[in-house]
């Protein structure tokens, strides 16, 4: 892929809003929902590691998921926080891919997440007899490897799109974050590869890993309800409710924000919805997973009780 020349040696990032006195409240704001987020998904991962109760294929997809979302709030949060009170709001030309090439990868890595846990929760609920030999070890390290593979490939793929375009006047972002769509808006050069590649890659895996999902609980309602123990019954749902929550909210602001074609209007919507899913969802995900999962609240409760009588 030859790329065009490009004079642009950094762009600068226009943020969420231009009043001194709303960046200030948004800092603030967005610097606790920060926090909350590495505390709750490092928590998670740590809570799944020391307690022997947790290690099983459902826990193991959901520390993974849990490390993604903190990749993925770490790559723009922080840098969200410093445009907010630096003067000079400019980000250099390759941390711009950088920061384009890992948004692009982990978005993949977490829809994939998200459609193996749904395969998962189908092995458990329809297959209980044969979940463990099905579900090995081995087994479940190849189901985690995929996404991690397909979300790298898919994002250098989307990146080097990005690269072949020519920057040679315009440099301001209008977005917090090195996003595509308003990125694309600043080429001079023809931009109809790279929106087609977007629109297609972005519709093609929402769609299929969504298609995943869908399928998986097709046959896990039915296989609930024909389940005789209430006490039984309850947790399934509950296991579900807490997956099914996560991938409504985490679909439908995606669906919202790259199945259309970049435009003024487009851009505006999609920075708003973009503080919801790098900032809120990251955070939401371990306390669906918490506050809904009984197994859960019964571990942090054993490791915090461990930790009062140890002290």
């Amino acid at each position: 892929m030859k790329r065009n020349f490009t004079s642009v040696s950094e762009f600068i990032l226009l943020g969420l809003t231009n009043r001194k006195d709303l960046q200030i409240i948004l800092f603030l704001l967005i610097l606790v929902i920060y926090l909350v987020t590495i505390a709750g998904n490092l928590g998670m991962i740590v809570l799944v590691q020391v307690n022997a109760k947790l290690h099983t294929p459902m826990y193991f997809f959901l520390s993974h998921l849990s490390f993604v979302d903190l990749c993925f709030s770490t790559n723009v949060t922080p840098k969200m926080l410093e445009i907010f009170l630096a003067k000079k709001k400019t980000i250099s030309y390759p941390a711009c891919l950088v920061q384009c090439y890992l948004f692009i990868a982990l978005v993949h890595v977490e829809i994939y997440i998200l459609a193996v846990m749904a395969f998962d929760r189908y092995m458990a609920i329809c297959n209980p007899l044969l979940y463990g030999s099905k579900m090995s070890k081995g087994v479940c390290t190849s189901l985690i490897t995929v996404p991690y593979v397909y979300g790298a490939l898919t994002g250098l793929m989307e990146t080097m799109w990005t690269y072949n375009l020519a920057f040679c006047g315009p440099n301001e972002i209008n977005h917090f974050y090195c996003a595509d769509p308003p990125l694309i808006k600043l080429a001079c050069s023809d931009t109809y590869n790279k929106e087609t590649s977007m629109f297609v890659v972005a519709g093609c895996n929402l769609s299929f890993s969504l298609l995943i999902i869908l399928v998986s609980y097709l046959y896990i309602f039915p296989a609930i309800l024909r389940i005789r123990s209430t006490e039984s019954r309850r947790k399934a749902f509950s296991t579900c409710g807490s997956h099914l929550t996560a991938v409504t909210i985490f679909y439908a602001t995606l669906f919202f924000m790259y199945l259309r074609p970049p435009s003024k209007e487009s851009v505006e919507q999609g920075k708003m919805v973009a503080v919801f899913y790098t900032t809120v969802i990251p955070m939401l995900n371990p306390m669906i997973y918490s506050l809904r999962n009984k197994d859960v609240k019964e571990a942090l409760t054993k490791e915090l009780l461990r930790k009062k009588g140890l002290s």
